[in-house]
């Protein structure tokens, strides 16, 4: 079975296990009991590891608040900050190809605040131009929320254009950053990001842990959504997972180091299946821009399949026809949709998501069995 959803989760780096291992049943003390040596060496664990993710990203480790992933993150973002502010009559601006985590909770504050969402169309390369979101910008808006890079399609957003119209009219921008991290470069401070919604399973390390940054300029600007212990500077109760958050810091760390080397080689292998795909298939479409995309993800269209989806067909491959989080839907993607497919071109795509532990030859097997199934069902 060769694995190709990495846009969905990720392996494990055997590096990043062997440092989580002596948490589990050596070093397994509370990081909240600051009373002795299991403590301590738990809470240093985490101030270490905190400090590894905030260099990714360019931040101060203290504006590291550790969650249970981006899905949280961004519940807590939106939320949190509609929560202690208590708005009314106000509009958020984010996109029509935002991850469900995002636009869901978009939706409950318009029920709980009567305010609006405003959502922004991308353009048929699945792209959002920062004069679009311009034009929407009025005296009531008070949040802009994009995602860096596209979960389904892999195209990378003008963050830091559009973090600074922002910055000019001072509305709080966050940034789900759940597929970039670790792929292609982060710098808060440059990009005038105030809050960035984070994961580590999409980056090699465990599931179950990731972060949210805030900008400590607006630190009391969002309330919690889970309360009860005061961790994480009252921002985030709840006892914290030392091992998962030490090897979210490790995967950090080799991310940091390896990424510019890793996405060559993610690229190499991503050309081998672009072109064999379309030489064979000429009429094949890919799903969002080549250009401005992330390494690791290509996502086709076959319309000649006309409904049929590939998807069960080749079971020794693992690839996806979109979002995780929304694989048991009938719906077809509203992503894709956002781009024009209709529904039996959206069911008649794929995700193929390469990743760091893939290599040419499993590449050059998976693109065989795929083209011979494309020839059976076509």
């Amino acid at each position: 079975m060769i694995f190709l959803d990495n846009n969905s989760t990720t392996q494990i780096d055997s590096r990043v296990l062997e440092k989580m291992i002596p948490y589990f049943n050596e070093k397994y003390g509370n990081p909240s009991s600051n009373s002795h040596k299991f403590g301590w060496e738990a809470n240093d664990a985490i101030d270490i590891s905190r400090k590894k993710i905030s260099n990714l990203i360019n931040s101060e480790p203290d504006e590291i608040i550790f969650t249970s992933g981006a899905t949280e993150s961004n519940n807590l973002a939106i939320s949190g900050y509609f929560n202690k502010n208590n708005f009314n009559n106000c509009n958020i601006i984010t996109s029509n190809i935002e991850h469900r985590a995002v636009l869901d909770v978009c939706h409950i504050i318009i029920k709980n605040y009567k305010n609006s969402v405003r959502l922004v169309s991308c353009n048929e390369e699945g792209l959002i131009n920062k004069t679009s979101i311009e034009k929407m910008i009025d005296s009531n808006t008070i949040l802009i929320s994009i995602m860096h890079a596209n979960n389904e399609i892999g195209t990378i957003q003008p963050i830091k254009k559009i973090g600074a119209l922002c910055k000019k009219n001072n509305i709080i921008f966050h940034v789900d950053a759940a597929q970039s991290l670790g792929k292609i470069k982060i710098d808060v401070k440059e990009m005038n990001i105030d809050l960035l919604s984070i994961s580590s399973h999409k980056i090699y390390g465990p599931k179950g842990i990731g972060a949210l940054y805030i900008n400590k300029q607006i630190k009391n600007s969002l309330n919690p959504i889970l309360v009860g212990g005061g961790q994480e500077n009252g921002m985030r109760s709840g006892t914290l997972p030392t091992p998962l958050i030490v090897g979210f810091g490790k995967a950090a760390e080799i991310s940091n180091i390896e990424m510019a080397k890793e996405t060559k080689n993610i690229l190499k292998m991503r050309k081998i299946i672009t072109d064999g795909i379309l030489n064979s298939f000429k009429n094949s479409l890919i799903n969002g821009s080549l250009d401005k995309r992330i390494a690791g993800n290509i996502n086709f269209t076959f319309p000649f399949l006309n409904g049929m989806s590939i998807i069960n067909s080749v079971s020794d491959i693992a690839i996806s026809n979109g979002s995780a989080c929304s694989s048991s839907s009938s719906k077809p993607s509203h992503v894709l949709t956002a781009l024009g497919r209709n529904k039996k071109e959206a069911i008649s795509s794929c995700r193929i998501g390469i990743g760091r532990f893939n290599n040419i030859n499993e590449i050059n097997i998976a693109l065989d069995s795929i083209i011979k199934t494309l020839k059976v069902k076509s």
